[in-house]
């Protein structure tokens, strides 16, 4: 019976032991400088915004008729600069672009307090957003200028008419948004009740604390943080989306999986089809997506927390598309993506990401080469959007002042035994709780950094709901930025 107390004792001991071999930190690597040779964008128009919600709370107080009539002048201006655009192709310094997005912003302003006038709006951003897409094919997109209008243009004027989309209660609108009729010879399905061909790319914003940080990430901070290359095959008409995901890497999924999925918002492009490739073979689009749907299917593609789109063993979501692209001739990306923050390479290091000029999701939008086709979102899922946008810049903010993602060390140990026990699974084609390839270091720091978007994103909400009972109208994004620093400053 002595015996038993001893051998409880070297039980105990062993794990103790176990315990604190695995409280070992992880050895990591240097965090790389950033070093892109870029500087991150920057609107430094706080005077401006305000001046909008000025201008709104002065348009709620007017009469009918002069409000109306204050649109009609502007409208007028909207109408004149756009013929003005198409008759002169300018380039992207030219002023024109400057007073025609500022013009817009008023519009936007008044149009906010009149909900029949969002029809004109939207059809005229989108003739506005076509406008540059087309004269941007004959820009240099590695001259900053350039690429700062294409920015400015294209997200500042959306983030304009989203303003107005969620301050309007009283009419609703349809979630589907067509942009550009470009032409396709592949088959084709719907989703969300939008045309989509062979070959589309879905550009999209999931709803995850992560999905966030991937937007908003990025020398232009943007609305979409995920990928997927739709194939239609040709025979069964059956469709299908080749995604990367983080939880098990490049994967199919039918069009009721993708829309299961969560998404805030999503946006549909297509390569252009007066592109020599596309003009030399209008079926390229179908090659692509089948290339890669036989790819997906036939080997497994871990997921690529690195973002280095030089190597095509392991994927992220954007490369998945430019790869299947790469492979028939086109080139997506030619202007690759840049993270130079000090703070947000530190915390996408966090993360395991090591690239840091790369191929990000919001970007596509930019690329000349591509037409917007449609784009979807909803009342409720934009304003979650808009949050979710709001704490994320807040709390890059702190990164930028050198806040780090920190972790419970004293969890380590249990999760690096569930981390080997995923590991496991995955040799066996199973998914685990903590994905493949990421550590169990990592995997804490990932719940910290949820709990950190949380408790902000929760105390942001509630100002942001005494803000529309003392002030009656809906905080606006540049409002909700300011509720979401004043949360992330409180203990």
């Amino acid at each position: 019976m002595k015996k038993l107390p001893k051998r409880i004792g070297y039980f105990f001991t062993i794990i103790i032991v176990v315990y604190l071999l695995l409280l070992i930190p992880d050895t990591t690597g240097k965090v790389p400088a950033a070093d892109t040779g870029k500087n991150p964008f920057a609107w430094n128009t706080d005077e401006r915004w305000q001046q909008m919600e000025n201008l709104f709370k002065e348009a709620r107080e007017m009469s009918e008729e002069k409000l109306d009539s204050i649109i009609a002048v502007h409208r007028h201006i909207a109408e004149n600069d756009l013929l003005l655009i198409k008759g002169k192709n300018p380039g992207a310094a030219d002023s024109i672009w400057i007073n025609t997005q500022n013009n817009f912003f008023v519009l936007a302003s008044l149009i906010a307090v009149r909900p029949s006038e969002l029809n004109w709006l939207s059809v005229f951003y989108n003739m506005i957003r076509n406008e540059v897409k087309l004269q941007s094919q004959h820009w240099d997109m590695n001259d900053v200028v350039a690429r700062n209008r294409v920015y400015t243009m294209l997200y500042g004027m959306r983030a304009a008419i989203e303003e107005v989309m969620l301050q309007i209660t009283s009419t609703k609108y349809s979630a589907a948004m067509k942009v550009k009729n470009e032409r396709s010879a592949t088959a084709s399905t719907k989703i969300f009740g939008i045309d989509v061909h062979s070959g589309d790319l879905l550009v999209s914003r999931g709803g995850a604390e992560v999905s966030a940080l991937i937007s908003r990430g990025n020398d232009y901070p943007g609305n979409f943080s995920h990928i997927a290359l739709i194939y239609v095959d040709e025979e069964t008409k059956q469709p299908y989306l080749i995604e990367a995901h983080i939880e098990k890497g490049v994967a199919v999924a039918s069009v009721e999986q993708y829309e299961s999925d969560k998404k805030l918002r999503f946006m549909v492009m297509r390569p252009r089809a007066d592109l020599p490739a596309m003009i030399a073979d209008s079926m390229l689009p179908q090659k692509a997506a089948r290339f890669m749907f036989e790819a997906a299917n036939r080997n497994h593609f871990p997921y690529d927390f690195k973002m280095n789109f030089n190597d095509t063993t392991e994927m992220f979501c954007s490369e998945v598309a430019s790869y299947a692209y790469l492979k028939k001739g086109i080139q997506l990306w030619k202007y690759p993506s840049h993270i130079s923050s000090p703070g947000v390479v530190n915390w996408l290091h966090s993360f395991g990401v090591e690239n840091f000029v790369t191929q990000m999701p919001a970007d596509l939008e930019y690329d000349p080469q591509l037409s917007v086709v449609a784009e979807w979102r909803d009342p409720e899922t934009l304003y979650k959007d808009h949050i979710d946008n709001a704490v994320m810049d807040a709390l890059l903010e702190k990164a930028n002042a050198g806040e780090e993602i920190d972790y419970n060390i004293w969890q380590l140990p249990l999760v690096r035994i569930i981390k080997g026990y995923c590991m496991i699974k995955n040799l066996f084609g199973k998914i685990g709780m903590i994905p493949e390839g990421m550590s169990a270091t990592r995997a804490l720091k990932n719940q910290t950094f949820v709990a950190m978007h949380l408790q902000v994103k929760n105390k942001t909400i509630k100002l942001a709901e005494t803000f529309f009972k003392e002030q009656g109208y809906k905080p606006p994004y540049w409002q909700l930025v300011k509720f979401a620093e004043e949360s992330s400053a409180i203990k």
